[in-house]
């Protein structure tokens, strides 16, 4: 019984990843609903360098977006916003909260967000001067990272 089942493990361990694909795209039709509102919101004149479609292994996908501009945006399944990552460009107020970009203007004069990605508890925020910032899911500050 025993080999049976170490048997069945192995099977699931080397098969299940065969049969997550990736796959690349220019159509942003691809795309859930709310990721093409949020690219069609704050970047409607970039245009779509390619789609990464990660398909997996137990259902869902996810979505690497990367413009023309070189931003790269990571998107969940449902559409929803992961990380963005704009270079040296700033990430648009509109996808950041506003205690957030408050406490950044006030504590950070004239300093843009680089980049952001969201967790499940927290906000992990790079300013364009290199500082990374991590603040809880209603977006108070927790403290700068090292």
């Amino acid at each position: 019984m025993k080999k049976l089942f170490a048997l069945i493990a192995l099977m699931v361990m080397f098969i299940g990843p065969a049969c997550a694909r990736d796959s690349i795209t220019r159509d942003s039709n691809v795309l859930p609903a709310e990721a093409k509102s949020i690219l069609k919101t704050y970047y409607p004149k970039t245009q779509v360098n390619h789609i990464k479609i990660d398909s997996k292994t137990f259902g869902g996908n996810e979505y690497d977006v990367i413009l023309a501009d070189g931003t790269e945006l990571d998107f969940d399944n449902d559409g929803k916003l992961k990380e963005i990552d704009c270079g040296m460009n700033a990430v648009p107020d509109g996808l950041v909260l506003k205690p957030i970009r408050e406490y950044i203007a006030k504590n950070f004069n004239g300093q843009k967000i680089s980049s952001l990605e969201i967790k499940s508890r927290k906000y992990d925020v790079e300013l364009m001067n290199g500082v990374d910032l991590e603040f809880d899911r209603a977006g108070n500050f927790i403290r700068i990272d090292d």
